[in-house]
């Protein structure tokens, strides 16, 4: 059996740069780490996410790092000993007893040297040194010429996290460090050198592929690999000397897997055991849980272009999802619970795919593993966004080794839906510009997305869709953002006009569309200290990344909702303009769902306090964008929707059951005057379909369009129709009585509207920075009454429930 000696304590962090003054010859260090988080914890620079303190850690990036170890060993000549690297950020030197094992380029990759000949009995000396990114980019440009890049940076001329650089949501903070684990590994005769393990379904079966293949030492002999399954069991016999095995296990009617909102996620252990003929010792092993379904996507031509649609288990989807962004700028910060709190949460807001975003990482097992047990689905981008890469070597062949490395460790896991080529680059080069500076003969990257990559799936994983790039039409002879095909970006909504121009879109899916908010208020509090705080005081406008970010906020507010006036009011009017922009263009798509499969909001969490297009800003704090999303993406949805020169009450429904109801509105003044009333005995939307039912000319027609409102109800599911924008609207001053009730777990706050209130939204951490509230974005008529549930420890009384800072509603912004 392999023994494993984790080499995880007494690591020691030294800096290079001699001219660097003031840090001590060797400081402590972590690992998994990086060297950041050693400097902060050892307290020797500030906290890069307070304040304007980024820009004094610039020189990090710029410096040459040595990491050191010890650890004993006893050798022993009849066995192989290899260190074994995780993840090492990026580029590395690695020395053994002063000797050199190794150059490493990759942050994608996983690592393994023998380093038989180097150990020796008693202490033994390990250093990782750190070389420069920034020095190596220089490097490399001289060797491969410039690629244009949309982001400042050499991260398209290496194989590193590309947002380390700095993005329009995140910091310049280019790490460097053993940011996952390394550890000695020693073993005989032979050991599983890869095992690639996929599950589909074969008619009411379960198919689990394994291709085994296997590295041996010295006179191994005969050996067996043994595997079981759901108490199937299949056994191989392999000759000595052989180097791979292949085999299927076939599992009778196992229980389907299927996304979290149609049904079980049931996970069967799967135990690959590779054994000794003769006296049937263990030599290596492999487990792995298994989710059996199907999966494929359908770009087949039709009426409307070519569709774009993802089939799991055979059942057509519309996606509801949301783009995932390293949860941290240090990623080896985040834990396997982290991930586990940040998936729960996406699955709370009815968020049934997350994509993993191309400028990031391969996020490592715990993120999926999360995502098999929740019924979460993953797109996954290969890792190039926003920019153009070169194709030749030494680049292309770190390309291919992190790809094999990454399928592999990936595949077996049914939440991962999709391999994506790229974030971006076909689009950029078709339309940002790169055409003149890449001239005929330069590469930028389209081999990588169109031939190394899909032979690459064809080979490892081909029981997963391939796609080339996110926007792409399917073919380079249509432009890469074509409503009509592939899959789409809406990025001129956020930059240009308002949201209101998401109607003029009926893409066949949505991977990327966005509006930006601030993060939560205690989020903001807590890590910037300007005096006062404003939308452009120096902390509040460095955690704004995006370029004329601010100004992109005023104006998305014009025609919608008054320019604010104070710090207070800029931070709910932003937060609820992101809130509403990303439910409108959500419900336009689903409500266009016979044409339209998908919506993939960005982005659904942070790295770091920032200004964003988030729902959970980084402390994991929802933003009233998380509701809006929660709503919107609820399975059955019922929303109102221009049709021609008619209004259109619409039903959507994403659940297994059909949804049969009676449906009835009625049009009133903003006062509680109904005006004029309808009721449709019956309405049948059936599974997986939407249903337009035209409104009455009465309902759809105003008297005085700035003091009406539509509302349309259907079982527990209700929909309002604005006829002119909050700036035009007779809200009234918000009047309303609140009642507090202490629970388990927190309190029920009941507010009673006394006048129309739009919008109300309990601002949770502003009563307690830990607090969370179960419900926002509420509309009362007078009369009506709602109670938010607030898990909070804190006691609360009516009084803390301040109007205006606590409770707050589209109204208060007009008064």
């Amino acid at each position: 059996m392999i023994e494993r000696a984790e080499l995880l304590s007494g690591w020691t962090l030294s800096c290079n740069d001699t001219g660097r003054l003031g840090l001590p010859e060797f400081i402590p260090a972590a690992v998994p780490g990086c060297v950041h988080l050693d400097l902060l914890a050892n307290r020797l620079i500030p906290d890069p996410y307070l304040d304007v303190n980024e820009i004094s850690s610039d020189w990090i990036g710029k410096t040459e790092w040595t990491y050191r170890c010890s650890f004993e060993a006893a050798p022993d000549e009849r066995k192989v000993h290899e260190l074994v690297f995780d993840g090492l950020d990026t580029i590395a030197t690695i020395r053994l007893n002063g000797e050199e094992v190794a150059r490493t380029f990759n942050q994608h990759r996983t690592y393994r040297f023998d380093v038989s000949a180097l150990l020796k009995a008693g202490v033994n000396e390990l250093s990782v040194t750190f070389h420069s990114a920034y020095a190596h980019g220089a490097e490399m440009e001289k060797r491969y010429g410039y690629r244009p890049n949309n982001y400042p940076g050499p991260g398209n001329l290496m194989r590193k996290m590309a947002c380390n650089f700095g993005w329009d949501w995140g910091p310049t903070l280019v790490t460097a460090g053993i940011w996952k684990p390394v550890r000695l590994e020693s073993w005989d005769r032979a050991r599983l050198l890869e095992t690639r393990v996929s599950a589909t379904l074969a008619g009411g079966d379960g198919l689990v592929k394994v291709h085994a293949k296997l590295t041996q030492h010295g006179a191994s002999g005969a050996c067996r690999i043994d595997a079981e399954i759901a108490g199937v069991f299949h056994a191989v016999e392999i000759a000595e000397g052989a180097g791979e095995v292949s085999f299927d296990i076939r599992v009778p009617s196992p229980q389907l897997w299927w996304p979290h909102h149609l049904g079980a996620q049931p996970l069967y252990p799967l135990k690959i055991e590779l054994r000794d003929s003769v006296n049937d010792d263990l030599r290596d092993s492999y487990s792995k849980e298994i989710g059996f379904r199907s999966v494929r996507l359908d770009t087949a031509p039709d009426a409307h272009g070519s569709a774009f649609t993802f089939i799991v288990n055979e059942v057509p989807l519309f996606i509801c999802g949301a783009n995932w962004i390293p949860d941290d700028c240090f990623p080896s910060r985040v834990t396997s619970h982290g991930y586990v709190s940040r998936i729960a949460e996406a699955k709370a807001a009815n968020i049934n795919m997350l994509r993993v975003w191309g400028g990031g990482i391969f996020e490592r097992d715990g993120f999926y593993e999360a995502c098999d047990r929740a019924g979460m689905l993953v797109w996954q981008d290969f890792l190039f966004a926003c920019a153009a890469y070169p194709e030749e070597e030494p680049l292309r062949s770190e390309v291919e080794a992190e790809v094999r490395d990454n399928v592999v460790r990936l595949m077996s896991h049914a939440s991962l839906i999709v391999w994506n080529g790229n974030n971006e680059n076909i689009w950029g080069f078709d339309e940002w510009g790169w055409r003149p500076i890449i001239k005929e003969g330069v590469t930028w990257g389209l081999g990588y997305y169109l031939d190394l990559l899909p032979k690459l799936c064809a080979e490892l994983d081909p029981d997963r869709p391939y796609y080339p790039g996110s926007p792409y039409s399917g073919t380079m002879d249509i432009a890469p953002n074509a409503d009509e095909h592939g899959c789409k970006h809406i990025w001129d909504v956020w930059n240009d006009v308002g949201y209101e121009v998401y109607r003029n879109y009926i893409p066949r899916f949505c991977s990327e569309f966005g509006w930006q908010a601030p993060p939560s208020w205690a989020t903001l509090e807590e890590n910037v200290h300007d005096n006062p705080l404003t939308p452009q005081s120096h902390g509040v406008f460095h955690h704004q990344k995006a370029t004329h970010g601010n100004e992109r906020l005023i104006r998305g507010l014009a025609g919608h909702l008054p320019i604010p006036k104070t710090m207070a009011d800029w931070h709910f009017a932003t937060q609820l303009n992101q809130a509403r922009a990303i439910r409108f263009a959500v419900e336009h798509m689903r409500s266009h769902r016979s044409i339209c499969k998908g919506a993939v909001v960005w982005q659904f969490n942070d790295c770091w306090p920032v200004t964003s297009w988030s729902a959970l800003d980084s402390a994991g704090r929802r933003k009233p964008l998380w509701y809006a999303l929660q709503q919107a993406f609820d399975p059955r949805l019922l929303t109102i929707q221009p049709r021609g020169d008619k209004l259109a009450a619409i039903a959507v429904n994403e659940r297994t059951l059909f949804w049969r109801s009676k449906i009835s509105g009625r049009r009133v003044k903003l006062d509680g005057t109904v005006l004029a009333e309808f009721e449709f005995w019956r309405l049948l939307c059936d599974r997986f379909e939407s249903k337009e039912f035209i409104l009455p000319d009465d309902i759809a027609t105003p008297a005085a369009a700035d003091d009406e409102v539509v509302v349309v109800e259907m079982l527990d599911k209700r929909a309002f129709h604005y006829f002119v924008e909050d700036v035009h609207l007779k809200l009234p001053r918000p009047q309303f009585e609140v009642a507090v009730t202490r629970v388990v777990d927190g309190c029920e706050v009941e507010v009673t509207a006394r006048s129309f209130l739009k919008d109300i939204c309990l601002m949770a951490d502003r009563l307690d920075p830990t607090a969370v509230a179960g419900s926002m974005l509420v509309t009362l008529l007078p009369g009506e009454s709602h109670v938010f549930t607030l898990n909070t420890k804190r006691p609360i009384s009516s009084d803390d429930i301040v109007p205006g800072v606590v409770l707050r509603s589209a109204n208060d912004l007009l008064w």
